[in-house]
């Protein structure tokens, strides 16, 4: 493509009026920061809260499975895991059978944590889905679903 090459101000606003990818980003972003703001006073990230609530299992994940379930890559995992852990709310361990495994604990401080989260999450959750007015929220999990 040489410099002298344009592309019309129109597709700009094609693309800006019609990108799903764009759209499904902002609105991303819009309720990550209604999230965040609602769990600030708990000391969490909507992604702290998803990460903790990913973990409350019966028996400790594995980072794989972890990583696949919130669509994250195991270094990003890892990483994000370890402020966790530095507050003592996650516990990384090595598995018994698999030596090359780690598996994920919520501890007790992150179970109470998790409990008082979820209030919080509900309150949040309702007034999101308030603002959907032209919306059936099933059916737009069910379409965000079948995206990934």
């Amino acid at each position: 493509m040489s410099s002298d090459q344009h592309l019309p101000f129109a597709i700009t606003v094609e693309v800006r009026d019609t990108c799903l990818c764009l759209h499904l980003q902002r609105a991303a972003r819009a309720v990550a920061r209604r999230f965040d703001a609602a769990l600030r006073p708990l000391g969490l990230t909507n992604g702290q809260f998803s990460l903790l609530m990913s973990l409350n299992r019966e028996d400790p994940p594995t980072i794989g499975s972890v990583s696949a379930l919130l669509a994250m890559d195991r270094t990003t995992l890892t990483a994000n895991l370890k402020p966790l852990e530095r507050r003592g709310l996650v516990r990384v361990t090595i598995d018994d059978a698999d030596k090359r495994t780690r598996r994920v604990t919520l501890t007790p401080p992150g179970r109470v944590l998790l409990v008082a989260a979820v209030p919080v999450w509900r309150r949040t959750h309702a007034a999101i889905e308030e603002l959907l007015l032209r919306s059936d929220c099933e059916e737009l999990r069910a379409d965000l679903r079948a995206l990934s």
